[in-house]
């Protein structure tokens, strides 16, 4: 199978051609091909823009610029939504004019596009009326991939907090938990919905091989936990206390408008992915913390 990756230099992309380069064929759209063989295994084609036609049996287009790594300014939030939008575009008009279609389109969202869901267990058909940055974020992003459906099968994956050992949010709370100034955020009470980066790059092959899944998938644990049940079950991993806490205005002092990510309640259920026979490695915290550090 040959499959390009738009974003394979990230880390969930680098994990899944990490995983996958002796099983496939990949090729990896870049901006910087000298930097991305430095991240990447030596078997991978890596090409600067995207070709006229389609000569791919699959397109997993995971590109945009990180949401949480910087202050959401006017001008920071106008280049989140471009980073994704409009690579999401041109990978659609590439299907859209190709004589030989793909066989599918898995294209990256997040679980952003719920907003604020409480303690209620939230799957991929729930009611959204949010009109929050990060769902119209994620609302048009999906609208822009799905306009490939009349050409192949679509996907889109909304991702939850990916824990991995060596790079996303694990990587940076690790030195302050070290040190002992891990805590809880704001109240503690808002869900966390998480996944284990193996489980996250499996959800993504699983994609491409069950045929009969299509639309928004949850990639998240189905143990979703509290912000307050992580902050104790990653200090307990590294041997620190966990007496700090941060406040909520703290967060947003420091954050602006991006400490919603970090506050906002989410407890999202990976219905379609179970329904369709996928099995989780990762569900419990504290195993997975502990597989990890």
């Amino acid at each position: 199978m040959k499959i390009l990756v738009t974003g394979g230099t990230g880390l969930i992309g680098r994990h899944f051609i990490g995983a996958f380069h002796h099983k496939y064929q990949f090729t990896v759209l870049t901006r910087n091909t000298l930097k991305a063989q430095q991240y990447l295994p030596q078997n991978i084609e890596f090409i600067e823009q995207l070709p006229e036609q389609n000569n791919f049996d699959a397109i997993i287009n995971l590109a945009g610029e990180p949401i949480v790594d910087k202050r959401w300014t006017s001008a920071q939030k106008k280049t989140i939504c471009q980073s994704r939008w409009a690579i999401t575009e041109q990978i659609v008009a590439m299907i859209t004019r190709a004589i030989t279609k793909p066989r599918c389109l898995i294209s990256g969202s997040a679980i952003g596009y719920y907003g604020e869901t409480g303690d209620a267990s939230t799957h991929e058909d729930a009611q959204v009326t949010q009109t929050d940055f990060a769902h119209t974020l994620c609302k048009k992003w999906e609208d822009l991939a799905l306009q490939a459906s009349d050409y192949c099968r679509v996907v889109l994956l909304r991702t939850g907090v990916v824990l991995a050992s060596d790079g996303g949010a694990l990587e940076k709370m690790r030195l302050p938990f070290a040190l002992g100034l891990g805590g809880k955020l704001g109240h503690g009470q808002q869900y966390m919905s998480w996944i284990h980066i193996d489980d996250m790059i499996h959800a993504i092959h699983f994609s491409l091989q069950i045929n009969t899944i299509e639309g928004a998938i949850n990639c998240t644990s189905p143990q979703a936990i509290t912000n307050e049940k992580f902050t104790k079950a990653l200090g307990q991993q590294v041997n620190r206390p966990t007496w700090f806490s941060v406040p909520a205005f703290m967060l947003k002092s420091l954050m602006g408008q991006g400490a919603e990510l970090l506050l906002t309640s989410q407890k999202i259920y990976p219905q379609k992915l179970l329904s369709h026979g996928f099995h989780f490695n990762h569900c419990d915290i504290e195993h997975a913390l502990a597989d990890l550090l």
